[in-house]
């Protein structure tokens, strides 16, 4: 089984020397910085592994992985730095598309290659994008919950940042596919979680103590989701607990086949990856010389087809 590789943490600002994807940096090695949202978030940890991992392929590709810890002004640090350091290309995963924007803009006006993915930032000329339909996430879910929550339900909503494209669209699915379509449905605890498992946590406990029921829990990702099954895992109080979440990741598929989790989005790092990769390459070597706007699937993984995100992991050597 091989090994995942461990995410290069960066927190040095001014003109770090990094470990990279390539060992030794070489005079004729692509030098390519990816700026990742949070390594605590579990999908942005197995994105920035997974691109590691791709850029093994590609001999005259080094890649720094930087870490901005889920807060804007460190992100914001690595493009600029990216930008002094005369990288070759930057991949971007934006923390808050809003406050990201301007600084991208400065990668554009610099004349540097980026690629923006999960989420990409509309409307900035000059940028490449490779993403997944974040309204189709949440929507797969939702059309499954309709006929599954039970009437007159009361649902909890775990949400990602404000500001991130990914989690306002998913819950703009949620609202249209499913709230309103079942009026009778009461939301009796919302919060932002950030993607973070200790907080959805938190807030879970919160709400089961002042609670009398809650019969779904509707999260953003499978992160949080995790975070709020951990809460009431063994209660029998919550066994028929209804719990979706989006990304499809290793933790996710072992939750769905211990019946716990009810159904995920599956947005493959894995398809992200290849798809930066391959792409950055073609930036890099001249054969692409037009912008490009990529999206992967994101099909619903129940109990009845778990198998496709078990193989999908145990391939990557991940379960």
């Amino acid at each position: 089984m091989r090994k995942t590789i461990v995410v290069l943490l960066v927190i040095l600002l001014a003109a770090p020397v990094f470990l990279s994807s390539a060992g030794a940096q070489e005079e004729d090695v692509n030098r390519v910085a990816y700026i990742a949202r949070a390594q605590a978030d579990s999908f942005a940890a197995w994105l920035a592994n997974s691109i590691l991992i791709e850029a093994e392929k590609y001999p005259d590709i080094t890649v720094d992985v930087m870490d901005g810890q889920a807060d804007d002004a460190t992100v914001n640090a690595f493009i600029e730095n990216s930008i002094v350091n005369q990288y070759d290309l930057i991949i971007l995963q934006a923390n808050n598309a809003e406050a990201q924007r301007p600084y991208v803009e400065q990668v554009v006006d610099a004349g540097i290659p980026i690629i923006l993915t999960n989420p990409r930032i509309e409307g900035i000329d000059g940028t490449h994008t490779v993403d997944a339909d974040p309204y189709e996430q949440g929507a797969v879910n939702a059309r499954l919950a309709v006929d599954q929550v039970p009437e007159n339900a009361n649902v909890v909503i775990l949400n990602g940042p404000a500001g991130n494209m990914h989690s306002t669209a998913r819950r703009e699915a949620w609202q249209k596919e499913f709230l309103d379509e079942r009026p009778d449905v009461q939301v009796v605890g919302e919060q932002i979680a950030h993607w973070n498992k200790e907080e959805a946590m938190a807030y879970m406990e919160d709400w089961v103590q002042s609670i009398s029921r809650i019969d779904a829990v509707i999260s953003m990702n499978d992160n949080m989701a995790a975070g709020a099954l951990e809460v009431v895992r063994g209660d029998s109080a919550f066994e028929d607990l209804l719990v979706y979440g989006v990304d499809g990741t290793a933790e996710a598929a072992l939750l769905i086949e211990e019946g716990l989790l009810t159904s995920t989005s599956f947005q493959s790092a894995y398809e992200l990856a290849r798809l930066n990769l391959d792409l950055a390459d073609r930036i890099l070597s001249g054969e692409v010389t037009d912008y490009v706007h990529t999206d992967i699937d994101c099909p619903l993984i129940t109990k009845e087809n778990v198998h496709i995100l078990r193989e999908a992991h145990e391939d990557a050597g991940n379960l």
